[in-house]
């Protein structure tokens, strides 16, 4: 990992307190509920992000960016990197800071998108590890 890269990890997690989840599950025995439910634990904002659930981690999920009526400062994408691309662009129009591709997710188009206009970008890496390596 460069220094900028660190950097940035750094500036997202001690900066944001509210991360809309994009891909998000219900099933506890998943990455994509773990991370967010370790997240909330740990004093962060969780919105949910799913076309196909109402409530996840006892907080309402929304169908789109665009839904979501409060301020949203990384836009947490647990989908496969092709698919980031359309919300990038959802990021971008709320006014999001930063879009974090969780661990094995990256879309180079995608994230060069969003820093040209103004977003912090980290791709493939979990935001659960980098939290825990960061702050314990």
């Amino acid at each position: 990992m460069t220094s900028s890269e660190s950097e940035t990890i750094a500036r997202i997690l001690n900066n944001s307190k509210t991360i809309a989840v994009v891909g998000i599950s219900d099933d506890p025995s998943k990455p994509s509920n773990k991370v967010p439910k370790y997240l909330k634990g740990v004093g962060y904002h969780i919105i949910p992000v799913s076309t196909r659930l109402d409530e996840v981690l006892g907080e309402k999920a929304y169908a789109s960016l665009a839904d979501i009526p409060e301020p949203v400062d990384v836009v947490q994408l647990i989908v496969r990197g092709e698919y980031t691309p359309p919300y990038v662009d959802q990021a971008i129009e709320i006014g999001a800071k930063a879009i974090w591709m969780q661990l094995g997710i990256s879309n180079e188009e995608a994230a060069e998108k969003a820093r040209a206009a103004g977003l912090d970008v980290v791709m493939n890496h979990c935001m659960m590890v980098e939290h825990k390596h960061l702050h314990y």
